[in-house]
């Protein structure tokens, strides 16, 4: 419901993370409320926000326990702000932390709050156990039963083989295949090399890794279990390692490696977000504006190669919506799911005929590769879910806010055929 007539302007106004960590490493005892609680409490204590009433606070993970129905708000509960700030739980698998985001910049560009906090957080270490179903139908005859000999006899029917807990998939549930799977078609369908995506997740880690030295990340992340980066950042290595790892997902035939794919990963994100008013009032800085998002999704499921391809239709809608050209950016950060769906996207994008495949006339043109992912991305840093949006959205506000001026361009893709774009401004 709009509160005000006039559109607010939403300003990226702090950020805040802990270092992500490859699965089952440091934080393999950790959870989702642990992580988030204290990337809150650190963005809480850099920015003063001890005792305040904030309008909301949205975020989420994609897997959650059963017992984490209301995880944001819990999170908050569990910090010095003040206990009547409203939080929700927002889940769009890699989509979440810009969801998120969007959320709360919407409700303030309304008029309906004038500062909140959008996150995410994921642990792929600590997951959800599920009984098999042979035991999930023994337990439910059990309680069913109405007599003592019948709870008996279901009782005998349990053998040990119905102690496996099913394993967590990390599958698309209409194609049975993982995310790394269909990237593999991704790569063929497009013509994407090994030897490309491998040179590619190469200049990534460079990337990151010289924006450490240079101090980059130094007032992004709080230490957290003892890690104080990325743990994933591998800053010995070069394009003889990456080119002796196996196939993953593929064992025969397959391009996609552990080296130039982004890793099972744990951690945690959030940035604030304010009302220009709200934030010159209060005396924050105004690093950038959220000016334009766009949301799509794509058809994944007779199309293989689909899949993480959907910000082909957000960034287009969303450039016409804004009036710009792709080219009309200081910088580019685009989600590394996979090198393969990186650079498909950017193939796509300067071709007429790959883009005619979309519906499009023409192409969006191609863009300056040393403007793209100039601090490193997901590949490199790793990628726990919900938490990369805040991750990629704090890096975009505090590039523009370093420089000073310009526009930045964000794409993510996510699961079931989701892909989000952003523009932000300063």
């Amino acid at each position: 419901m709009l509160v005000d007539r006039q559109i607010k302007k939403v300003a990226i106004i702090g950020y805040k993370r802990i270092p992500f960590a490859r699965q089952n490493t440091n934080y393999a005892e950790a959870g989702n409320t642990d992580m988030m609680t204290t990337t809150l409490t650190g963005l809480i204590n850099r920015y003063n926000l001890q005792g305040k009433l904030l309008g909301e606070v949205a975020g989420g993970a994609v897997i959650k326990h059963s017992w984490e129905i209301n995880l944001m708000r819990e999170c908050v509960l569990s910090t010095t702000l003040d206990p009547k700030t409203p939080a929700c739980d927002i889940q769009q698998a890699c989509d979440t932390g810009i969801e998120a985001a969007i959320y709360i910049a919407n409700k303030i560009a309304l008029g309906q709050i004038e500062v909140g906090i959008a996150g995410g957080v994921d642990s792929t270490s600590n997951v959800p156990l599920v009984l098999n179903e042979s035991m999930r139908k023994i337990l439910l005859s059990i309680r069913k039963s109405k007599t003592l000999s019948d709870k008996i006899k279901h009782i005998l029917k349990i053998r040990p083989k119905h102690f496996i807990p099913l394993a967590p998939m990390n599958t698309e549930p209409r194609t049975g295949l993982s995310m790394g799977e269909h990237t593999e078609f991704t790569a063929t369908h497009y013509s994407i090399s090994r030897e490309e995506q491998d040179e590619y997740a190469f200049e990534s880690h460079k990337k990151m890794a010289k924006a450490y030295e240079n101090g980059f990340f130094d007032d992004m992340i709080s230490p957290y279990l003892g890690l104080e980066r990325d743990n994933n950042l591998r800053i010995d290595t070069n394009l003889d390692k990456l080119s002796k790892l196996k196939p993953a997902f593929d064992r025969e035939n397959g391009t996609l490696t552990a080296g130039n794919s982004s890793p099972l990963t744990d951690g945690a994100s959030c940035i604030l977000l304010a009302s220009e008013e709200w934030a010159k009032k209060n005396n924050y800085p105004i690093l950038a504006y959220i000016t334009f998002a766009e949301l799509a999704a794509i058809e994944y499921v007779e199309n293989k190669h689909n899949l993480l391809l959907a910000p082909i239709y957000a960034s287009t809608r969303m450039l016409e919506k804004a009036g710009l050209q792709l080219q009309d950016f200081d910088f580019y950060e685009i989600h590394e799911a996979f090198s393969a769906q990186v650079l498909a996207t950017l193939k796509i994008w300067k071709s007429d005929e790959l883009s005619k495949e979309f519906g499009f006339e023409k192409c969006l043109g191609s863009i300056d590769k040393m403007k793209l992912n100039v601090t490193g991305s997901s590949i490199p840093a790793g990628h726990p879910f919900a938490a990369t949006g805040g991750r990629i959205l704090a890096t975009m506000a505090k590039l523009l806010n370093e420089k000073g001026s310009g526009k930045g361009f964000i794409s993510v893709c996510a699961a079931g055929g989701h892909g989000v774009t952003v523009i932000l401004e300063k």
